[in-house]
Parts: C-alpha cells; sequence; structure tokens
C-alpha cells in the first residue's frame, strides 16, 4: 500500500504517538515522530519501552476495506525490514509484526483500526526501533538495538528519515515473507491455558500462520495466540 505524500508531526516527547493521532484525529498521510514516549504501547496491551535514541512514529493511513488491512501490516513490517537491513543486518520477522536481529526484538508494530461510518478504515501505525536507546536489564536478553548490532553509532533522525522513505513504497506478501527463515522448523503457540507445538509452513494472505500439528493444517490469527520460535 504506496503512500505518495507523508505529512511530519516532530515532537520531542509524547506519552505515545498513536494516542496523539487519535487525540488530534490526524488524516491519513500524517506521521507523528517523537524523541521518547512516556507511555508507548506494544501489542496485547504491554508497554514499549521509549527512551530517547529510538525511533517511536506513528503513521495514519486509510484503507476502503476494512478486510483487507494485511497491506498496511505488510507495508510498515517491510519498511521496517528495509531499513534494518541498510545498516548490514540481518532482519526477521516473527509473526506477525515483531522484527528481529540475532533472535533478540529490534522493533514491534502497533496497529489500531477505527471503522469509518462512511465506510473504509483509518489505520494508526505505530512503529517503535530500537537504534541507540539504553535497553532496561530486563530486556537485555530479549531485544537488541542497531548500534549495538552493528558496533558503530548511529543516530535515530537518520534511522527515521530513511524508514519513513520504506514507508512510502508498496509491497507485497511476497516481500513479506522473504523476511521469515523460519517455516518448515517448529514453532510453540501459546494460548492462554497451554503450549502447541506445530510447524510453521507458510502465511496467507490475511496474515493467518498456516502451521501442522497431529497430521493437521491449520491456519491461525495472532489474536488467538501467541508464537514463540524454538
Amino acid at each position: 500500500m504506496k503512500t505518495d505524500k507523508i505529512r511530519i508531526i516532530k515532537l520531542k516527547e509524547v506519552n505515545s504517538t498513536n494516542e496523539y493521532c487519535k487525540a488530534f484525529n490526524l488524516p491519513a498521510g500524517s506521521a507523528v515522530v517523537a524523541g521518547r514516549q512516556t507511555g508507548g504501547k506494544g501489542t496485547k496491551g504491554r508497554s514499549f519501552v521509549s527512551d530517547v535514541g529510538g525511533v517511536y512514529l506513528s503513521l495514519v493511513r486509510f484503507t476502503p476495506d476494512p478486510k483487507k488491512l494485511f497491506p498496511i501490516l505488510i507495508n510498515s513490517c517491510v519498511a521496517v525490514c528495509r531499513t534494518v537491513a541498510s545498516f548490514g543486518l540481518k532482519p526477521v520477522i516473527r509473526w506477525s509484526n515483531d522484527v528481529l536481529v540475532n533472535g533478540r526484538k529490534i522493533s514491534g508494530t502497533l496497529i489500531e483500526n477505527v471503522i469509518s461510518p462512511n465506510g473504509g478504515c483509518r489505520c494508526i501505525v505505530g512503529i517503535g526501533l530500537n537504534v541507540s536507546n539504553e535497553l532496561p536489564p530486563e530486556l537485555e536478553e530479549i531485544a537488541t538495538t542497531i548500534e549495538r548490532e552493528t558496533g558503530r553509532r548511529v543516530g535515530a533522525a537518520r534511522v527515521t528519515k530513511r524508514l519513513l522513505a520504506n514507508l512510502k513504497r508498496e509491497y507485497t506478501l511476497e516481500d513479506y515473507v522473504s523476511y521469515i527463515d523460519w517455516f518448515g522448523q517448529v514453532v510453540s503457540l501459546k494460548t492462554g491455558e497451554e503450549d502447541i507445538r506445530a510447524v510453521a509452513v507458510g502465511v496467507d494472505e490475511n496474515c493467518l500462520l498456516i502451521c501442522e500439528t497431529d497430521g493437521e493444517r491449520k491456519k491461525i490469527s495472532s489474536a488467538e495466540v501467541s508464537l514463540r520460535l524454538q
């Protein structure tokens, strides 16, 4: 899903770039970039640590068909991956919207959708990308930054510029899948009460994970389970 023009609003600090977009009802094509978030949000209600040195960005998009939201997720994840790869790193998408480098999370995306009464859907795409920000001790083993992985200084402004340029482009399901290297492997699918081991086979056009378990092929939504790589 291509965006030709992006109107950028830069903030030194904000509680959440997504919340700012909602509070001011920003139109499609608006992007809010903050140097720091005091109340950053992740998926499933988790918090997202957002200290100075990272990229914290929300982009407002619009799609006429509320049933076809996966292209927006594809665009954001592939844009992040191409941005990270431009620094010589090898990003991997962990279904559906986390990006890892060397097994540690470097970026996450939170998309919040509002169905319009006149049809269509307004989507707020929130992206957090670790660049040179310090990570709290409890995240040291599971998260990483561009600076840590490259071993050289990288400014958040430089990364933001590349990310915004990549977000203007249009990508395909094949682009998205090209950043997944764990098909054919056993993964753990965690629900509220149980862990299910399955073999990941693919992702379909609706962002459903195709997997095989107990000799049966199933399609699973990321809203129902969390995936953990083995």
